[in-house]
């Protein structure tokens, strides 16, 4: 099976936003936010100012997602790239989906000159934690809070 990761294309937007929903709440168990507010999302995202959204496709089918937030780091003085989500549906997991889609973020960071790229993921979420070790992650020094 030939996988293709590229960035979202408009014509995307009813499979993704299935996939956005599979990981926002059978995934992360949060409240289903309205499908307006996904829609907006997903079409900042198409202009690729503010940032960018990468799909795994295998068949005509998506299998996972990527997105990057552009945004600044004040202690290195120049911009900087933040991979807020990286999701593979469970049938396709441990197959290099999520490294495909890693590679492509990278990728992007580096061909377009940011600083680097950072993320997060939720504690308890250990596979997650083996996967970004392996990609050549480190843990950093920074705690993450929010409000």
């Amino acid at each position: 099976m030939t996988l293709i990761v590229r960035t979202v294309d408009p014509k995307d937007l009813k499979s993704l936003t299935v996939l956005m929903y599979q990981y926002i709440v059978d995934f992360y168990k949060r409240p289903k936010p309205p499908i307006e507010d996904v829609h907006n999302l997903i079409n900042i995202l198409l202009e690729k100012n503010k940032g960018i959204q990468y799909i795994a496709e295998q068949e005509g089918d998506l299998v996972g997602f990527a997105t990057l937030f552009f945004s600044f780091s004040t202690t290195k003085a120049d911009k900087i790239t933040i991979m807020n989500d990286i999701y593979v549906i469970q049938n396709v997991r441990s197959k290099g989906v999520a490294q495909e889609l890693f590679k492509a973020c990278v990728k992007y960071t580096k061909e377009n000159g940011y600083a680097h790229m950072s993320w997060i993921t939720a504690t308890d979420n250990k596979r997650a934690q083996r996967f970004y070790e392996k990609m050549g992650g480190s843990l950093g020094d920074w705690m993450s809070y929010s409000i």
